[in-house]
């Protein structure tokens, strides 16, 4: 006998606000039916309505997690719209600003998702606790300590401040550290091992034929990563490896993200040894900017929570149109298919490995 329950859309585990309509037999899932657009905005629609450089603070509200991210990825559909080449240090230091906004993505996700399998409450004490001083660090390049909104067409609003360079290399050494306490307190724990692997197993055939992306993607065997792939910035100039597994389970998406981290730390203190001298200011904030010379463009970026991409038609003082592929809604979509069978404790587990966030999401 099927059982229909509803789950949310408050739920603590949804990260965001998520409805999830479950069809279940005993204990097994039959069906499961995300309910999103609680959190919509029409972002995009908005942006239409606004100067270029009037929207960024309305991207980084989409991935309030990593909200630098959105930020770059806007600011670059930009540039590219107007003809503007980054400033060569420019380059350098957005690319150690996100890196390090992917280790604070991934610390917040590493503590909800041990909250949410096992109540493992300090580790997401010791996850917080650490990705404050990425954050802090963060905000002594950009004066914010959330939302930065310091991307400038060109460049960025300021330089980095005297001292960055040593504070990071200090934070880095710490941090690879504790990657290695974190793994040792969750991998020697029987009820987390036995909550991810072999859950909510991702074939590198569904991988594909779902469009999922990010460290969902890697983590079944497909070695695709925007950042290695079709290299922005200073990437091209890093000796990047893509992180992956083959197993496709909770807990290869787990890995993959702790594999992540351990290799932006190594990125970030390689782009502080090689980062060149000069001017990295952008252009000031301007309500009119010269016409695009790209009427149509489009833009990849490799988010923490997957490749998001960008399309705009442009004119001459405001998008015309402005469309968004995230991350999260891709890889939300494959849920339903991912937790066909599992148990219904199970679906915390699967919805945590896969890192949603519900404004990227919705928009």
């Amino acid at each position: 006998m099927t059982t229909r329950i509803n789950i949310g859309p408050v739920h603590p585990s949804t990260h965001g606000v998520l409805r999830l309509v479950a069809d279940i037999d005993g204990d097994t899932v039959v069906n499961l039916e995300p309910h999103i657009g609680f959190l919509h905005r029409g972002v995009e629609k908005l942006v239409e309505t606004r100067m270029y450089m009037q929207s960024p603070p309305y991207m980084e509200k989409l991935d309030y997690v990593a909200p630098l991210s959105y930020d770059e990825v806007y600011v670059a559909t930009v540039e590219k719209a107007m003809g503007v080449e980054v400033k060569e240090r420019a380059m350098w230091i957005r690319t150690i600003l996100l890196e390090l906004q992917r280790i604070a993505s991934h610390l917040l996700w590493l503590g909800t998702m041990a909250n949410d399998v096992g109540q493992f409450f300090t580790l997401f004490m010791w996850a917080f606790k650490d990705r404050d001083l990425v954050l802090r660090l963060l905000e002594e390049a950009a004066g914010a300590r959330m939302f930065y909104v310091n991307m400038r067409i060109g460049g960025l609003i300021r330089d980095l401040p005297p001292g960055f360079e040593d504070s990071a290399r200090d934070l880095l050494d710490y941090l690879d550290k504790r990657v290695r306490e974190y793994e040792d307190f969750l991998e020697k724990n029987p009820i987390f091992m036995e909550r991810m692997r072999g859950v909510g197993t991702i074939s590198r055939e569904m991988a594909v034929n779902l469009g999922v992306t990010g460290p969902v993607l890697r983590a079944s065997g497909i070695s695709y990563d925007v950042r290695k792939d079709n290299p922005y910035y200073v990437y091209g100039k890093l000796n990047f490896e893509t992180q992956t597994r083959s197993e496709g389970d909770c807990f290869a998406r787990y890995k993959v993200r702790m594999l992540e981290i351990k290799e932006s730390i190594r990125l970030v203190r390689e782009a502080l040894n090689k980062m060149p001298a000069g001017d990295a200011l952008g252009m000031p904030v301007k309500l009119i900017l010269p016409s695009a010379k790209n009427r149509i463009v489009s833009v990849s970026r490799e988010l923490p929570r997957g490749e998001c991409m960008m399309y705009m038609v442009a004119d001459p003082q405001r998008p015309y149109r402005l469309s968004i592929r995230s991350p999260t809604f891709i890889n939300l979509a494959a849920l339903r298919e991912i937790s066909k069978g599992c148990r219904t404790a199970d679906i915390f587990a699967i919805l945590g490995s896969l890192d949603v966030v519900m404004g990227d999401c919705d928009r």
